[in-house]
């Protein structure tokens, strides 16, 4: 990943943070776990977060498999204190959110899922880049 990839990403999550004031963090995450950019606050380990969404994705794709329910759209965690969403960022990252109780999560989840299709769309544009 290039410099500028890793500008637009973060510039991608910047917006999203600005746009919707419950989401307390959001990254980038290759599907095997590599924070591609991110935007978190003190006390959360970028390493640890990427592992864990590669823990989740894994699992939620073996799960939407094998129970019929075809490819894995997102992954919701929710816990007393809120809520951590795992939306496809294209077939080569995920966009992880992590949200505020509270949130009126349609609202939220609207602006996450947009967020998703940006970062998708800098993710390919500069596939496409590297096999031109």
């Amino acid at each position: 990943m290039d410099g500028a990839q890793q500008n637009e990403l973060q510039e991608a999550l910047r917006g999203l943070l600005e746009k919707t004031q419950d989401i307390d963090a959001a990254a980038v995450v290759s599907m095997d776990g590599f924070v591609m950019a991110s935007i978190l606050p003190d006390g959360y380990e970028e390493d640890r977060l990427g592992a864990m969404s590669a823990a989740l994705l894994s699992l939620g794709e073996r799960t939407a498999h094998e129970l019929g329910r075809g490819e894995l759209a997102q992954v919701f965690v929710e816990g007393t204190d809120g809520y951590v969403f795992l939306l496809a960022a294209g077939e080569d990252a995920v966009l992880n959110a992590i949200v505020k109780r509270g949130s009126k999560l349609g609202l939220v989840l609207y602006d996450i899922r947009n967020a998703a299709k940006a970062i998708a769309a800098i993710i390919e544009s500069h596939l496409q880049v590297e096999y031109e």
